[in-house]
Parts: structure tokens; sequence; C-alpha cells
């Protein structure tokens, strides 16, 4: 039975998670059909535009990214504090960077706002309220990236119906070894795949973006995107903004390292030490680069008592062996106690992997 969203995402459980999402039937709809030839590359760089927007509007950072032909993944972390400190005025503008809104919000925000009623008022600071919180909610981040992207797409082929799978799939990352998994398992994707050679050559990737900078067309608008029909989409009660009007709109930056941890909105490493595990696991997964890989494990490794041989093996298939949380054994343990669960997918996997090594 699937669970609802409510207990997958929790606060009180963690910040952080990594979400997957799939094209339809998991057609190559972002990349080379090979049924029709057509390539669909170009889309690719729409979702790593589109994040990138919603990172700068929503209180949800991107700490990593993969965007692949027919799915993608995303590290995030989701700072509640941040929304709690924004004005009405600052949810509102934020909010209607993406929807349009109610006319009285639009009102609020222009100088017709001395002319309002306190009876209106009211209910525009009610309304905000209701925008505060969907601008720290995992499920409204990725609703507005995936129906952004299904518009746009739909509108370029000319055709409607269904872009995506019906659900995103999710996992809380409870620790930092967690959370050290997630972001390689997510970065080395193409690299996994044999797709790419290097992490630092794999496109649409984060650890691309950090090393070598984004693609040319992230960001650029095609002559392709510009001319095609841009039709009206409700999202829940909400009528998306025109992708004219989004396309302009800021962009954030990937979440920095800290190698402290003492800045809660940074990844808790040093990112030489995290380059150092990518390149060391990357190298491991391909077959022919077996003989390159040194028997001295990075260092992140063992700060954090990961068996680096057992790391390399789950780091091939994650998302399998974990169910909808990733953590140390205690971690999910803990985990079980709170959801009120008799077991979680991945307590074995995560007793070979989140031990260090014995000592020969």
């Amino acid at each position: 039975m699937t669970a609802p969203r409510s207990v997958l995402v929790s606060l009180e459980d963690t910040p952080w998670y990594h979400c997957v999402c799939r094209c339809v039937r998991r057609a190559f709809l972002c990349g080379e059909d090979q049924l029709s030839g057509m390539n669909f590359d170009h889309r690719r760089g729409w979702i790593v535009e589109r994040i990138r927007q919603l990172a700068a509007l929503f209180a949800i950072d991107v700490a990593a990214y993969a965007v692949m032909s027919n799915h993608y993944h995303i590290v995030v972390r989701i700072d509640r504090e941040r929304a709690l400190e924004w004005s009405i005025e600052e949810v509102l503008r934020r909010w209607t960077a993406l929807f349009t809104g109610p006319l009285l919000v639009t009102r609020y925000l222009s100088a017709s706002r001395a002319e309002m009623s306190q009876a209106e008022i009211a209910e525009v600071e009610v309304l905000a309220e209701v925008y505060r919180g969907r601008l720290h909610d995992l499920s409204w981040f990725m609703r507005t990236l995936n129906e952004h992207i299904a518009r746009r797409a739909n509108a370029e082929d000319g055709v409607k119906g269904r872009f995506w799978e019906g659900r995103f799939k999710s996992q809380a990352l409870l620790d930092e070894k967690a959370l050290l998994a997630a972001m390689a398992y997510v970065d080395l994707n193409p690299v996994r795949a044999g797709l790419a050679e290097t992490p630092e050559t794999s496109d649409y990737t984060s650890i691309r973006e950090r090393v070598g900078g984004l693609p040319e067309e992230v960001g650029s608008k095609t002559k392709e995107t510009a001319t095609v029909k841009d039709p009206e989409v409700m999202l829940d009660g909400e009528w998306l903004q025109p992708e004219a009007k989004t396309h302009g709109l800021p962009q954030a930056p990937l979440m920095p390292f800290d190698a402290t941890a003492r800045t809660p909105w940074a990844v808790p490493f040093a990112f030489e030490d995290y380059l150092e595990l990518v390149d060391w696991t990357g190298r491991a997964l391909r077959a022919d680069k077996a003989g390159y890989i040194e028997a001295r494990e990075p260092k992140i490794l063992v700060r954090l008592g990961i068996n680096g041989e057992q790391f390399i093996g789950y780091s091939k298939r994650l998302l399998k062996v974990f169910g909808t949380a990733v953590g140390a054994s205690a971690s999910l343990a803990d985990l079980c106690v709170r959801r009120q669960a008799k077991y979680l997918r991945g307590i074995e996997a995560a007793r070979a992997m989140f031990v260090a090594k014995q000592a020969a």
C-alpha cells in the first residue's frame, strides 16, 4: 500500500530528501527516441533551468541533480525556518512569480492596496499563509517543476496527455551517511549508465555544474521553444504563469559545501572530499578502469564510518535496496518507531554499508 506523502516527507525526521521522477512508460521523452529518431536532449536543459528557478523562489535548496533521458534525480533540503521569516509581501511576490494569483493579491501588491478594506487585507493575509506553507512543501515544488516541463513538451509536440508517471518517488535522508550516499548516487547516474566516462563530463548533472559549469542551452530560449503555443494550465486550483513570463526568472546556484557542518543551508562536507569520493567511486563503476582504483579509501568514508567496498556495491542500486528512507541502521530503527512501522526496507543494506571496515 502506498504511504501518504505526509508520512514520507516529515521535517521532524529530516529536511533532506532524494526524489526521482520518470517519464510516462519510461519513454525517452528527454533524450533520443530510438523509434522515431527524434532527439529531445534540449528538454534536459529545461529541467535544469526550472529546478534552479524553483530553488530561487521556494525555501528548498538543491544539493545534487542528474537529468537523464527518461527520468531525473534531485537531492534537496527543505528550509521551513527561512519560509517563516518571509514577510507577507515577500511570500506573495514569490508565489505570483509562478502563479497568477487571485485579483485581491494583485491589488495588494500594487498601488491599489491603500484602497482595500480591512476585510480584503485579512483575506490576503490568510492566502499568504497558505502560500507560505506551499513554498516549503516538497510536493508543490515537484508538481510545479513537472507540470511546467510537461506543458512545454506537450506544446512542442502538439499533443495532450501525461508526460510523467503519477507520483514522484521520495527517500528521506536521515543522516550524513545517507546524504553522502544519495548525492554520489545521483551525480554518478550517467557514469553508471555508461553515458559518460567521468563525472565531470556528465551532462546535466550537479557535479558537472560544480566543476565545469552549465551547458550553454540552460537558460537560453531556443527558436524552437519560443514559437510553440503556451497553453493555460491550472494546478490544484492555481493558474500557472505562462512560460513567457517565467523564462526570465532568477536561478539559484547549488548549495555550497561547508566542511565545518555548522551552516544549516550548506552540504556538511568539504567539497574536495566529496570530489575525491565521486571520482574514486566513478572509476570503480567502470569495468574498463577497475585496475586504477586505489586501495586507500577516501577520507570522507573513514570519517563517517562507511565501508568503502560496500559503498561501491550499493552505489549501483541505492534506489532498489532502500525504500522510503536511507540512513544508518540505528537511524532507520528510530524512524520505524516514529512511523509506527514494523520494518523499513534497507536495514540489512545499512548494516553492511554504513559500518566501517574492520581492521585485519
